[in-house]
């Protein structure tokens, strides 16, 4: 029987492109190789797309790019094609059969990369376009979350024309949220652009900085606890695992302390109460289906010292490096990344079997 053909998109014009390049290496070491055949396609910071048929090795450093045998590919929106046409001299169709996307931040999780894949026709893993688009703006996401009754943090919006009254928004922030605040950009990942601000002039300079990744600010009040990680997988029925604690050096789990300092410890499973930990998971599995999510997610939320727990935000497609939480949360369920890998992969090509039905 001939192997499914698995097309791993990488790479991305995001800040988040190494990031990504650490994903997709790992993601494609682990791929069962007896049951499918990886075809890599790059993403440059430029925006350029490259078919690499290289070693996955060289993924992780800018050198694939100038590999002597990528070829200059497009994703084709024509479902006849049902794959990439590469534009080389001789130009040529390379059908796949499922698209994984490991594309981070703008145009990767926020529906745009999904609704390319909906217009060619072929199955991809992961969450739909409405579900990445939400999940991707923290105020979305949270408006309806709290349709659905999961507690959230209090949080102000701000917009690009409110520069213009940083006083107004300063004296709302002190009465409604009190310093300090967290300042985000409404849609981002790895905490980029995010600051936290004790003071006027930080919440200024914080809001200035947050609108260099993004159009619209989240001011959100600073919660105290532990900042726990539940991830969940599947469909209609989807299972969560069991609860990490974060822990980390700096004030914050900022992009530092993530990806830079190697600071970072994840605790699993987390040392808290059994009732804690199950209300966890119940709530990690109702935000992913409030969210209408498939596939996978990753989910984190505030535990205060009196027990109160407080969604914090979910990530429709995340992070598979070596160290990364998902898979070393799904080991705690005793499930290894290439049956991860093997079941999203299914589930994807299922999905669009039901969807054809």
């Amino acid at each position: 029987m001939s192997k499914i053909k698995v097309a791993v998109i990488f790479g991305g014009t995001s800040p988040e492109h190494d990031a990504s390049l650490s994903s997709a290496t790992n993601i494609i070491k682990n791929i069962p190789e007896d049951k499918y055949e990886v075809i890599a396609v790059g993403i440059t910071k430029k925006g350029r797309w490259l078919y690499y048929p290289g070693d996955v090795s060289l993924l992780t450093t800018s050198r694939w790019e100038s590999h002597p045998d990528c070829t200059p590919a497009v994703l084709s929106p024509d479902p006849i094609h049902n794959g990439f046409i590469l534009l080389g001299e001789d130009s040529a169709i390379k059908k796949v059969d499922v698209i994984f996307p490991v594309l981070f931040g703008r145009n990767g999780t926020d529906g745009a990369i999904e609704g390319l894949c909906e217009m060619s026709g072929i199955p991809y893993v992961g969450s739909g376009i409405p579900a990445s688009a939400n999940c991707m703006d923290k105020d979305i996401a949270n408006t309806i979350l709290e349709a659905n009754g999961i507690p959230t943090p209090r949080r102000i919006v701000v917009s690009r024309p409110d520069l213009k009254r940083m006083d107004d928004i300063a004296s709302e922030v002190a009465s409604r949220l009190g310093f300090p605040v967290f300042v985000k950009p409404a849609c981002g990942g790895s905490s980029l652009g995010v600051s936290k601000a004790y003071d006027s002039e930080g919440l200024s300079n914080g809001i200035k900085l947050a609108f260099a990744h993004d159009n619209k600010v989240i001011v959100e009040e600073c919660l105290t606890g532990r900042e726990l990680e539940c991830a969940v997988f599947g469909s209609d029925k989807p299972l969560s695992s069991p609860v990490g604690e974060v822990t980390f050096d700096g004030d914050f789990y900022n992009y530092d302390a993530k990806y830079v300092l190697g600071s970072t410890r994840l605790i699993a499973p987390a040392e808290i109460d059994e009732t804690s930990e199950k209300a966890i998971r119940n709530m990690a599995v109702k935000v992913f289906t409030a969210l209408d999510c498939c596939g996978f997610a990753m989910t984190s939320f505030f535990l205060s010292p009196t027990g109160e727990i407080t969604f914090g935000e979910i990530n429709t497609l995340p992070r598979m490096s070596n160290i990364s939480l998902y898979p070393r949360l799904m080991k705690e369920l005793g499930i290894t990344l290439p049956e991860i890998l093997d079941k999203l992969i299914s589930l994807a090509l299922e999905r669009a079997e039901i969807t054809t039905d």
